[in-house]
């Protein structure tokens, strides 16, 4: 097969925006291509036209366009035009998208869609209690109602959009976002900082990052040589409209906890493995996720995680035994879980090691890849019938 990606994030130098959905899609096109299939990687909303192969992948930067009138309308066409220009010259057979903005609608390919849920901002505004924007439920709306089948990191993420989307008599395969285990190791899991707390990804409202201040004030109480680290970019906050959610979690600190905490920002992902082996801990009580690959990644790291109890990380982690699953609104609790952790240095390798027997289970992309060729040859066995 010849499968091809449509996306707005890449993890390459010359891609304008790396995150959570470029690393999964790279992650699932690099195993792909082990596995014998061909890819092609379309990137949208760049600054120049280019085409770029890496490790067998073939990436097609499309560069932006601005319109006067209707450029919701005609840039989506033209990024529908280039595609099916180049489906049609390489013999493509399938392509994926994401559910994010609805970037699908009102396009038209000659070969199946299959559109995986990343997490709509339906679904974001849904988990968060948040009002949306009309234009932004149609546009989804649209989208996936031109899919020919979806895919879902996690069943609850599954269900949920389904259920907001009303959508029927169409197929969600779960398959779950996958990572190359054999660059996610830690070989020396005993070798770490005593005390050291992380916090990976954007600094944003819907992580749970705003509860992290008074968790750590309980934490330091009872571990008061307790240090938290955050790396990740900062946001705008949407409920404050504050231009930077870093200052609104400094004037929430206490002064004494605040000495303790380093942000560092964003850094080269090809760094962030040296934190997670440093950790005594990580931490992630978002409120909002489809499955959340950084959980993921410190769990292959053998890392005791603190996770939130919502929905989707109920399949990532088994409560006390491959990490905790705490509401990231109870700060006594989670902060005690924490503690936990961080005086008991045997529970803490024991719910690491298990932590990494899970990802192996569950998580490893070598087997989660065959689930999606699989998956990719029904549809196109569904759509030729048709």
């Amino acid at each position: 097969m010849h499968i091809a990606f449509l996306t707005s994030e890449y993890p390459h130098e010359k891609v304008a925006q790396a995150a959570g959905i470029g690393t999964s899609i790279k992650n699932l096109a690099t195993a792909l291509i082990n596995d014998g299939e061909e890819i092609t990687v379309f990137v949208f909303g760049q600054k120049d036209q280019e085409i770029i192969v890496e490790n067998g992948i073939r990436i097609h930067l499309i560069k932006n366009k601005s319109y006067q009138f209707f450029g919701w309308f005609f840039h989506r066409k033209y990024i529908q035009n280039y595609c099916n220009s180049v489906i049609k010259n390489e013999r493509i057979s399938i392509l994926e998208a994401p559910d994010w903005t609805g970037i699908t609608a009102f396009m038209k390919f000659q070969i199946p869609l299959v559109i995986r849920f990343h997490g709509s901002d339906t679904y974001f505004c849904h988990l968060e209690n948040r009002k949306q924007k009309k234009k932004n439920f149609w546009f989804e709306k649209l989208a996936l109602q031109n899919a020919n089948a979806f895919i879902a990191p996690t069943d609850f993420a599954g269900k949920l959009t389904n259920s907001l989307f009303k959508i029927k008599n169409k197929k969600t395969k779960v398959i779950h976002n996958g990572l190359n285990l054999e660059t996610f190791q830690n070989f020396f899991p005993t070798e770490y900082q005593k005390g050291l707390i992380l916090y990976i990804g954007t600094l944003i409202r819907k992580k749970g990052v705003l509860e992290l201040p008074e968790i750590f004030n309980k934490v330091r109480k009872d571990n008061p040589d307790a240090k938290l680290v955050l790396i990740g970019s900062d946001s705008y906050d949407i409920k404050t409209k504050s231009a930077s959610t870093w200052e609104l979690m400094k004037e929430q600190f206490r002064n004494d906890d605040l000495k303790n905490v380093i942000y560092l920002g964003k850094i080269p992902y090809s760094e962030v493995q040296a934190y997670i082996k440093k950790a005594n801990v990580c931490v992630f009580p978002t409120f909002a996720e489809t499955q959340g690959m950084v959980t993921i990644e410190s769990m292959a790291m053998q890392k005791a995680v603190v996770n939130s109890n919502i929905g989707w990380s109920q399949e990532l982690i088994t409560d006390q035994e491959s990490g905790f699953l705490v509401h990231p609104e109870n700060h006594e609790l989670y902060a005690q879980r924490i503690n936990e952790i961080l005086n008991n240095e045997l529970l803490s390798l024991k719910i690491g090691k298990q932590a990494r027997q899970k990802v192996e289970e569950k998580f490893d992309i070598k087997k989660l890849s065959k689930d999606n060729i699989e998956f990719y040859q029904e549809i196109i066995k569904q759509y030729k019938k048709k």
